[in-house]
């Protein structure tokens, strides 16, 4: 099929994304209209739609047991009890510090990044009542820990870019720890630097601190640290075996035996079922989404664009290694989504980023740090769910997208190097 009809397809599936149609229907429409547009025909359209969401299954399927461990830390309050611990810690003169590195844990354990900074939030804006601080500022901190803890998760971006390129999962995540290392020092010691010198005086929080503002935080019936964080360590233990020992346990068996011990060890196994079903919510509507990204990426995979790309890097040999984190850029921004956008870069274009003679292991790496770049734009619910969080407005959460992308931007450039110099 021709190439102008999956982007015909694509750039319908965009706007209906901006006009709030939710995105798994969204991209379906968009992949019916680029193979009927590039001229496959009803038939073949849905044929090829198929065969892309049978390639995305197996990565469904691990994104679904994936939930169990997500649950677990958030029933069991584990996530809670990480991020209190981390402020306690570092205090108020490394909050933005502590904030950021609480987030970026607990995104790094395998929680949702959006739901990690839902958890953390409430102690945020307690520290903005107690000593005054921008709520933006603080919001922009756990965004920049967030992003550099989702490029090192178990989370379903990683887990579909390395399903796709059919990468260890561990391999993919170990790969880019050097640059979230570098994005928590930038998030920290440069971003917000500047955003507070040019915004944050004028929209430091309003109330004052209060007595009860003033006391210790509070911990009372949450497991300690150690019994908090062991069941995301055994987890990421087991992943490691196959790089380690060559021992393969798969995601769908690592991450659930990492919520389970979640629940034995912090005494919660009676509440497996409360996990189990917190999980299964969250993972769900994921599970969706990449279906809908499964069928516009059988179109593109369908179409000519491949070949198209392939004539420009024999023509360009400059943007060769740069194809993986370009397309995961444009894809995120595409579907305002790091889940969606490394699931459509990494489904459509992974066999010609392999062609390059990039490996697997830093082609998924690679899209999957570059998804983070533009995830956060206001037609997906990643900017809505972070905004709502922190209880700013529409225009303030607007202010945030530059030195979010920033920060996503440094991210995706640290991998390229990181690869460069492997």
């Amino acid at each position: 099929m021709t190439a102008i009809g999956a982007l015909i397809g694509l750039a319908l599936a965009i706007f209906l994304i901006s006009k709030k149609v939710p995105v798994a229907y969204s991209l379906i429409a968009g992949a019916l209209t680029g193979g009927l547009a590039g001229g496959l025909g009803i038939t073949l359209t849905i044929s090829e739609m198929i065969h892309g969401v049978n390639d995305i299954n197996p990565a469904i399927l691990r994104v679904l047991t994936a939930g169990v461990l997500t649950g677990a830390l958030v029933v069991t309050g584990a996530a809670e009890s990480i991020s209190l611990n981390i402020i306690r810690w570092f205090g108020r003169k490394n909050l933005c510090l502590a904030l950021a590195l609480s987030v970026m844990i607990l995104t790094a354990s395998g929680v949702f990044i959006d739901v990690a900074v839902i958890t953390v939030s409430p102690i945020a804006l307690s520290m903005c009542r107690r000593y005054n601080q921008s709520p933006l500022l603080l919001l922009l901190m756990m965004v920049g820990g967030g992003k550099s803890g989702n490029i090192i998760s178990p989370n379903p971006n990683t887990i579909v870019s390395a399903e796709n390129f059919g990468a260890p999962l561990s391999s993919v995540m170990a790969a880019n720890i050097g640059a979230a290392v570098v994005g928590i020092v930038v998030t920290v010691w440069v971003v917000g630097r500047l955003f507070n010198h040019l915004h944050g005086k004028a929209m430091a929080a309003s109330t004052t601190g209060s007595a009860a503002d003033d006391q210790p935080l509070d911990d009372a019936g949450l497991p300690s640290f150690g019994k908090s964080i062991a069941g995301p360590l055994i987890a990421v233990a087991l992943l490691a075996l196959r790089p380690i020992a060559g021992i393969v346990v798969d995601p769908l068996v690592a991450l659930p035996v990492g919520g389970i011990c979640t629940l034995f060890i912090t005494g919660r196994i009676r509440d497996v079922l409360s996990a189990l079903n917190y999980g299964v919510g969250k993972m769900v509507p994921v599970a969706v989404l990449l279906i809908g990204t499964g069928t516009i990426a059988g179109i593109i995979q369908a179409s000519s664009i491949k070949d198209i790309l392939i004539s420009v890097i024999e023509r360009s040999p400059a943007i060769e290694g740069w194809m993986a984190t370009i397309s995961g850029a444009l894809m995120s921004a595409a579907t305002a989504s790091s889940t969606a956008g490394a699931s459509l870069a990494s489904s459509a274009f992974a066999p010609t980023i392999l062609t390059t003679g990039v490996t697997a292991v830093w082609g998924a790496a690679m899209i999957n740090s570059a998804a983070t770049v533009l995830d956060h734009l206001p037609h997906g619910s990643f900017f809505h769910a972070t905004g709502g969080a922190m209880g700013t407005t529409f225009r303030q959460s607007l202010l945030l997208i530059p030195y979010e992308s920033l920060i996503g931007a440094i991210l995706a450039l640290t991998t390229v190097l990181s690869k460069a110099l492997v």
